[in-house]
C-alpha cells in the first residue's frame, strides 16, 4: 500500500513519501509492480470474501490490482531475468 485518496477532494496523499517502492525495486534489480491505495473498502471486500478485484477492470477500486496483476503476468511470461546461483556439492 502506498497512498490514499482523500475523501471529498479526491486528492492523492502519499502517506509514506513518494517513490520509495520504485527506488527499492531498482536498487534490488527486481521489477516494480505498481502502487496500491490505502482504502478501507479494500479491507471490507477482503474481510467479506469479495475482493475488489472481482468488481472488474472498469471499477476504480479494482484498477490498481488489475494493473498489478497484468505486470506480474508479464514478468512470469518473460521467464527468468537472470540465472540463479550455481551450487556445487563435493564429497
Amino acid at each position: 500500500m502506498s497512498y490514499l485518496v482523500a475523501p471529498g477532494s479526491g486528492e492523492r496523499v502519499d502517506v509514506f513519501g513518494e517513490g520509495g517502492g520504485k527506488r527499492t525495486a531498482e536498487a534490488m534489480d527486481v521489477p516494480f509492480l505498481g502502487e496500491l491505495p490505502l482504502d478501507p473498502r479494500i479491507r471490507v471486500g477482503g474481510d467479506s470474501g469479495r475482493p475488489v478485484a472481482l468488481l472488474g477492470d472498469s471499477d476504480p477500486q479494482s484498477q490498481p490490482f488489475m494493473a498489478m496483476a497484468r505486470q506480474i503476468a508479464a514478468v512470469c511470461e518473460g521467464g527468468a531475468r537472470r540465472a540463479g546461483p550455481s551450487i556445487t556439492i563435493e564429497d
